[in-house]
């Protein structure tokens, strides 16, 4: 299963508004074309598998909407223009065309063919460029531009044609999707993730059931996750913070077999609507980080998105990352901001009774419920609108290139390997003679006594796939290691001097030394004994108390820890390092693996050190990659696991804001920064 399909129809942009309205102004055919001229200029399109499309059939169609509405929306294409603005009256935000049926079908039939081209393994994975857009219309009823519910419609046939049983929707577009949220609020095989702007239920479509404590009903109760943004404005860092600290928690726990995207871009910067400062470059790594679910299988759905240049340029970061491109480096990423916080507080605390992540949390009480707080006070509002108005007209830079490297991944492994190795992987061949010098010097300044052949083999192994990465010659780099304690040492020092600012040091076992006092270097630690005099907060030993080997418990640090300090961080290189393989199962090693090439662009040295040969060829293959391995329903982690993943983020939470999850412990972590400032200013020298 490899290759990433793209669905596009110039039919689809054979309708318009033929009245004047200005809530619906903005929804015109120029948001497909731009986007579509924009992924070819971007050469993405030749680089996908072109899908045809074809229209929905009513027996699709009535998988989600009533027959008596059905047969409504048919008879528009015969309706004259006073009957049509008459038709459409009796909904809201929405207008109807005389080909707007036809291209409605052919939105639904694009999503279709899309669901099956993912399925039936003949691509990985896809985007589809639609319009109308869907998630807002429901079953007798047309919405927010939206007359048939194009992702509703796929999961219910994706589950009706392939048998499936757990389907996850994530549903990032600025409007809530009700109609996505009312198909399958009672159905648990459907999780249903939203965020929106909400603003305390002033912003469309002013529904209370959009507010966080909206999880569903009867068998479906937990299995609907609505966060509310309360405020506009929201950046990199919020997006990131609900992605680690609600979505992706509860997504591992589900176990999804597919997984389909609302991506609607207007929570992007720039779009009028959602007047958000998340750049486009940012959907890169939110795709990114569900590319490790469902073995990969992702099909995402084009929803809204209003702001032509915001939206044209955050399709071909979502795109570029489905077909495997190394993402863009993220800067600036810190504490989400209190209103985003308390968000993330509230959800985390009424879906704690549903979902083992969040069992043994101290979330239990939720701070402030949103909808019954009062309307801001004029001042406050008057407030907000200059913010708007400062959010409208943003500037922002164009992303950066992201090209592709001319070999993949680049392997230094033992011969008995060598005719195991995936698609995209090249052994590292003779090394040059400028590598060998490099690492001569290396073991000079840091090993003089080091004289094992072996020993100064690995060395230069090393020093080889740092300089290929340097120069951009490969992506990543693997190398099997006899002494990985010596092999780090030297890495680490080698990767700060010749090219990068940082480096991220993930490392399963339990002895390591590497000098962090710089600031330079973050060392994320899997242990099974605690070590003695830990305070840096540049050292995170994350020592599981049955071992690591409760994979809810691993997937819980990696989630809520490892991931928040590595993005924050921002590191130039990532080095993961399995010293001790009988510590992690393979399958929990590779989803970390695949998770960590989100940073760095990608570039990533693994050292493995007494790995068996599954434990290799899994390690090539997430390097060169392929999907993760699904990790099967998690299950819940262990109390005393999660006690001592707490212990570390309540440690670190005051030098790391993305570990922030919730808004109670930001106000606490804000004054005591303060208090402890304010002491040292006021110090007498």
């Amino acid at each position: 299963m490899s290759g990433t399909a793209f669905v596009y129809d110039e039919e689809m942009t054979r309708y318009k508004l033929l009245w004047t309205d200005p809530a619906c102004e903005i929804e015109v055919p120029e948001r497909l074309t731009v986007s579509y001229e924009a992924v070819k200029s971007a050469g993405l399109e030749q680089r996908c598998e072109a899908l045809s499309v074809r229209q929905a059939t009513e027996e699709e169609i009535l998988l989600v909407h009533s027959k008596e509405y059905l047969e409504a929306v048919k008879q528009t294409p015969y309706l004259s223009l006073e009957d049509l603005m008459t038709f459409t009256q009796q909904y809201g935000d929405v207008y109807f065309h005389p080909n707007i049926y036809h291209c409605a079908k052919l939105a639904i039939g694009a999503t279709l063919q899309l669901v099956d081209s993912v399925m039936t393994g003949k691509v990985r994975n896809g985007m589809a460029l639609v319009r109308p857009p869907g998630h807002h219309s429901q079953r007798s009823e047309a919405s927010g531009f939206c007359v048939f519910n194009n992702v509703a419609i796929a999961a219910h046939y994706a589950k009706k044609h392939y048998n499936l049983n757990r389907v996850l929707i994530v549903d990032w577009d600025i409007h809530h999707g009700q109609g996505v949220q009312y198909s399958f609020e009672e159905d648990p095989s459907v999780l249903y993730f939203s965020w929106h702007r909400y603003e305390h239920q002033r912003f469309w479509p002013n529904l209370a059931e959009s507010d966080y404590d909206s999880v569903g009903k009867g068998k479906g109760a937990g299995f609907n996750i609505n966060v509310p943004w309360n405020k506009i404005g929201m950046t990199n860092s919020d997006y990131l913070s609900v992605f680690f600290h609600v979505l992706l928690p509860v997504a591992y726990e589900f176990d999804p077999e597919l997984v389909l995207v609302c991506a609607g871009f207007d929570s992007g910067i720039g779009d009028p609507e959602g007047r958000m400062c998340a750049t486009p470059e940012i959907f890169g790594h939110l795709t990114h980080l569900l590319m490790s679910l469902a073995n990969g299988r992702l099909c995402f759905v084009l929803e809204g998105g209003y702001n032509l240049t915001s939206l044209a340029q955050s399709v071909c970061q979502t795109l570029q990352t489905l077909l495997g491109d190394p993402t863009s480096l993220l800067t600036g990423i810190g504490s989400p901001c209190h209103s985003a916080l308390d968000s993330v507080h509230n959800v985390r605390a009424v879906h704690q009774k549903y979902w083992g992540c969040f069992k043994h949390t101290a979330e239990s009480i939720v701070s402030d419920p949103s909808t019954k707080r009062c309307r801001v006070e004029d001042g406050e509002k008057k407030e907000e609108d200059k913010t708007e108005e400062k959010t409208e007209d943003m500037k922002w830079p164009e992303p950066l290139p992201r090209p592709a490297h001319p070999v993949h991944t680049v392997v230094v492994i033992t011969t008995e390997l060598h005719g195991s190795l995936p698609e995209g992987c090249q052994h590292l061949g003779e090394i040059a003679q400028t590598y060998i010098e490099e690492a001569e010097k290396l073991r000079k300044e840091h090993f003089e006594d080091m004289t094992h052949e072996k020993s100064l083999e690995c060395l230069q192994s090393v020093v080889s796939v740092l300089g290929k990465i340097k120069n951009k010659e490969v992506r990543n780099g693997l190398v099997m290691v006899s002494d990985v304690c010596v092999s780090v040492s030297c890495a680490v020092p080698h990767a700060l001097k010749s090219f990068c600012d940082r480096v991220l040091v993930v490392f399963v076992g339990d002895d390591v030394t590497v000098d962090i006092s710089s600031g330079r270097v973050l060392l994320v630690q899997f242990c099974s004994k605690e070590p003695e005099g830990v305070t840096s907060h540049y050292h995170v030993p994350v020592c599981l108390r049955k071992g690591v080997h409760c994979r809810a418990s691993v997937m819980q640090a990696v989630l809520g820890l490892l991931l928040p300090l590595a993005y924050e961080f921002n590191p130039g290189l990532v080095l993961e390092v399995l010293a001790d393989s009988a510590v992690l199962e393979v399958s929990v090693w590779v989803q970390i693996s695949s998770l960590l090439q989100g940073l760095a662009q990608g570039r990533t040295l693994t050292l493995l050190q007494g790995c068996d040969r599954d434990m290799v060829r899994a390690t090539c293959a997430s390097l060169s990659g392929s999907p993760a391995p699904s990790l099967s329903p998690l299950g819940l982690p262990l109390a005393e696991d999660v006690e001592a993943i707490e212990s570390q983020r309540l440690r670190l939470q005051g030098r790391w804001g993305l570990l922030l999850n919730t808004s109670e412990l930001f106000l606490f972590s804000f004054f005591h920064v303060q208090k402890y400032t304010s002491s040292i200013l006021l110090k007498p020298y």
